[in-house]
């Protein structure tokens, strides 16, 4: 293989950082958002299941019994003893552009930088919540940074193309994680759907994605469960759905097939998960089970990136 497994290792756990990243602040903005307009129970909730998202449940309980906002966010986004935090990704997503410097552009290590010595600062001490909205808006818009010095200033060679398939792997995870977690708790009973409770719900699951525009703006506002899903798994328009990820992932593995010569068994997993989607209705989704069908997606997601790390050295 052409590029040395150290710095596709590098670059694509650069990407996959940054999404990280960038995710989890999306996810604490819309919890936050939601637990404003809710009484302390149901706002505990709400923090209990953002925990839960990002898979973090253990390692919260370990130091936290309640989930009050202000220890949920200070625990995501910047507690020492939390390896998975905000400003810990932002950390190793430098430390991981450090080892491949010569693989990135000048503005590329530069926006990483500058994201690195801003939120390390923003988050050197506690947050409140007077400041939680203007921190959470930082991280996304770092983020959005290094993207663009990626797409405006990168080669698109296999440097460029394990970012992007970073980038999407993550994002697909992502995306599949808010879905699993958020759709049942959004349905408590049936006499719930379509009232008001369950469009804030909605609302805020859509805010998380960054999608709450594009879907009111294709359906006309009307704020509906299944076209929801819908929405976040199947719409190729829509660059946080599943489908879209997916395709990202195939297309960019397609690139390295190119550059290298050869195709890997990543390619055939990537190709197997993608035409399974592509053959898929939402009604077929929801009769073999909405939570089923995540839990494969995840899973099969797992082995694409684990496949990747093989075939392409990352290890060796």
């Amino acid at each position: 293989m052409g590029m040395l497994g150290r710095t596709a290792k590098g670059v694509f756990w650069m990407a996959r950082y940054l999404e990280r990243a960038e995710n989890m602040a999306r996810l604490l903005d819309a919890g936050h958002r939601m637990a404003l307009t809710r009484d302390a129970v149901i706002s505990q909730n709400e923090w209990r299941s953002v925990v839960e998202t990002v898979g973090q449940t253990a390692a919260y309980k370990q130091s936290h019994g309640t989930y009050t906002g202000i220890q949920v966010w200070n625990f995501l986004l910047r507690e020492k003893g939390n390896a998975q935090s905000v400003l810990a990704m932002i950390e190793s997503a430098r430390t991981s552009a450090r080892s491949v410097r010569t693989a990135l552009t000048r503005e590329v290590w530069e926006a990483i930088n500058e994201s690195w010595m801003t939120l390390s600062a923003m988050l050197a001490k506690p947050v409140r919540e007077v400041s939680l909205g203007e921190v959470l808006a930082t991280i996304r818009r770092q983020a959005t940074l290094v993207r663009g010095a990626v797409e405006g200033s990168m080669l698109r060679n296999e440097n460029f193309n394990f970012f992007r398939i970073g980038t999407f792997i993550e994002r697909g995870d992502n995306t599949a994680r808010i879905l699993d977690v958020k759709y049942y708790v959004l349905l408590p009973s049936l006499a719930w759907v379509g009232s008001s409770l369950d469009n804030v719900q909605w609302d805020s699951v859509l805010r998380s994605v960054s999608g709450e525009r594009a879907y009111r703006w294709l359906n006309a506002g009307a704020m509906d469960p299944r076209g929801i899903a819908q929405f976040m798994i199947l719409d190729r328009r829509f660059p946080r759905s599943l489908a879209f990820s997916m395709d990202k992932v195939r297309s960019n593995l397609a690139g390295l097939a190119h550059q290298y010569g050869q195709e890997t068994s990543a390619h055939e997993q990537v190709r197997a998960s993608g035409s399974q989607l592509h053959g898929l209705s939402i009604d077929g989704i929801f009769d073999d089970g909405l939570h089923e069908f995540l839990t494969q997606f995840i899973a099969c997601n797992r082995q694409v990136a684990q496949a990747i790390e093989r075939d392409y050295r990352f290890y060796a």
